[in-house]
Order: structure tokens, then sequence, then C-alpha cells
């Protein structure tokens, strides 16, 4: 079923204007992990706006707009997708469908679906994005961020698409995992480990957290898995940004491993 695309008005520019460096930055209720390729930085899509992660310092918001980002995906150098909700300090729908940023997050624009859709889930590979809508349930694909289309499934806790094949999809449901090889429109059950985060890094490295915090990696492109560290708090947030580097949200904190999983630091908030 081909979803309408919300009409995009020029006018409808999103949240400009930084803040200093030295802005407090509560960190919490993490929804989504990025790392953006344009300089290695860290970012954290949470209930109150988008953050930077900095080595250096504390956490920082990136723009004085703050919306409930519940969907988020890094797709290029300076280049997000986010959905979620605004913050209320305007005129926005209740709903901000898919917006995207060509400038790490300083300022956004509406592409679709604002009013009509909060993707909960979003993930890409090339010019492919699928995300997960919180109020039907749906899986939602498109290639050029306008035009929609619905592909069957249950209800996810997660999804990963392929890095190098943007039709191969593992997901993370209460069932256990599942696995598409048609962009969606089929599965099947794929074992492995109880998840309720999960990401695809390379073409054969998956990374997924349990509930209970344990993280398990597979190097087979996700047939086979190895339990790794046991992470404390309730997970929230997953990125693997390769092989060995990888980043847990969880409501404890934010903790970083550069060794596939095995050991973990606390990235300062």
């Amino acid at each position: 079923m081909l979803v309408a695309a919300a009409v995009v008005l020029v006018s409808a520019l999103l949240w400009r204007q930084t803040v200093p460096s030295s802005a407090p930055a509560p960190v919490r209720h993490v929804h989504g992990l990025g790392v953006n390729p344009a300089d290695d930085a860290l970012y954290a899509a949470t209930h109150q706006g988008l953050y930077r992660l900095d080595d250096d310092g504390p956490a920082r918001l990136v723009s004085t707009r703050t919306p409930d980002l519940m969907g988020f995906t890094v797709v290029g150098p300076d280049r997000f997708l986010a959905s979620g909700h605004p913050d209320g300090r305007g005129d926005e729908p209740w709903s901000l469908g898919l917006v995207e940023s060509g400038d790490a997050g300083a300022t956004w624009q509406p592409r679709s679906l604002d009013g009509e859709v909060d993707f909960h889930g979003i993930d890409a590979t090339g010019a492919t994005v699928y995300g997960v809508d919180a109020v039907s349930g749906s899986l939602l694909v498109t290639t050029d961020l306008r035009r929609w289309r619905q592909r069957p499934g249950t209800v996810m806790e997660d999804l990963a698409v392929s890095p190098t094949d943007p039709d191969s999809l593992l997901v993370a449901t209460a069932q256990g995992l599942r696995r598409s090889t048609d962009a969606g429109l089929t599965w099947t059950e794929q074992a492995g480990p109880s998840l309720m985060l999960i990401d695809w890094s390379t073409a054969q490295t998956v990374t997924g957290v349990g509930p209970d915090g344990s993280v398990h990696l597979s190097l087979d492109a996700g047939r086979t898995w190895q339990q790794r560290a046991t992470l404390p708090g309730a997970p929230q947030a997953l990125h693997a940004n390769s092989t060995a580097r990888l980043y847990v949200a969880t409501d404890a904190g934010v903790h970083a491993s550069l060794d596939g999983g095995w050991s973990f630091t606390t990235v300062e908030l």
C-alpha cells in the first residue's frame, strides 16, 4: 500500500540556533545513538533533543529546540534522519514524521508523513530507508524520503539493515529474531538470543543487546551468536560503528566498547 506523503512547505524549517558549549546537558531517555563520519563524534537522540558527546567534556545540546527524538540514524557526513514529537514551542503537528538534517542536527527539515507517523525505529542503507511506526506497528520503506510502502510484519523491538544489501533485514521481536531478504515482503524465523536492540555494522557483523543488558555479537550476519559483557541498567539504544567499536545507552549511562563488547567504559555526560 502506498502511503501518501505529506506536503512539505518551505517555510516549515525546524529548530535553528545553536547553544553555547557551556549549557547544561541533562542526557536522559536516550532513544538513538550514531557516529557522524564527518568528525567521528557520537550523537545521542533523547527525550529532550539531540546531544553531541565529545571525548573532552560533557555532552552538548546541538540546538535550542528540544524535540522528543524517538527514532534516529546517521546516514552520511553531517546528515541525520529522525522522527518523534515536537517540543511544544511551535505550531507543528503532534508527530514529526520523517525529518532530515544536513548540518549535524543544528537545523532540520520535514521530509514526509509529518502529523501522520511516529517512527520509533529508523535504519537505512544507501537510498533505502526503513521506519517502524509506533502507532500502527507497521514497517514502512522509502527510497526517496517522500513516498512510502507498507510491509507486512509483527510488532518489532528494533530493526537492522545490512550495510551492503538494502533488501536484507534482521528484526528483534518479543517472539525472537526474524529475517527478510526481500526488503520486508516475507519473513523467516532466525535462531538467536532474545534481543531488544540490534545493529548491523559490516557485511557479517551484527550486534544485539538483550533485555537484561547482555551484549551479543554475530560474525556471520546474525546466524550464530556469542555473548559478551552484561551492562547495568535497562537498555535504551545501540550503535555499532565497526567490528569492534560499539556504544550502548542504558538508564545507567552511555557505555563504549573498543573490543567488540568484551569490556566497556562509561562516556561522560
